[in-house]
């Protein structure tokens, strides 16, 4: 019985829908008649513009009035935790920038150092000869 029902249903479409008129000509005829209207219903370019202006500063004024201020406890709270979290960082690059110039300094020092030695030896200095005096003296050797 339910098998009938299956095959029963699948040969009649129980769905009551009406079959699909061609809406396209009617369509173009109104989009035709709205295209000639439409001049007359849009009005003049400067009365939309001042339309849309009204009520860019009417929808401005109501997300305006959404807006919720801290009270002054808040705000001085969270100032002070961003002066603090600036003093900080602020003295953490003031010593890397410290760490980088020493480091600059004394590699300068230890290659100014080892062409001095090579000069007072009276050897001739290549680059090579310098880097690996520069080694040799950066790892203590």
């Amino acid at each position: 019985m339910a098998d009938e029902l299956k095959k029963g249903s699948a040969e009649q479409p129980k769905s009551k829908e009406k079959p699909a008129k061609p809406e396209k000509a009617k369509k173009d005829a109104k989009g035709a008649k709205d295209a000639k209207d439409g001049a007359k219903k849009k009005g003049n370019v400067f009365k939309r513009m001042g339309k849309a202006i009204a009520k860019f500063f009417k929808e401005e004024r109501s997300e305006t009035k959404k807006i919720v201020w801290p009270d002054a406890k808040t705000v001085l709270k969270s100032t002070a935790v961003v002066l603090v979290v600036v003093a900080v960082l602020a003295v953490v690059l003031w010593l890397v920038d410290t760490g980088l110039i020493e480091g600059i300094r004394a590699l300068v020092n230890l290659a100014e150092n080892v062409g001095s030695e090579a000069a007072a030896e009276g050897e001739t200095t290549t680059a090579a000869a310098v880097a690996g005096r520069m080694f040799a003296g950066f790892i203590g050797s």
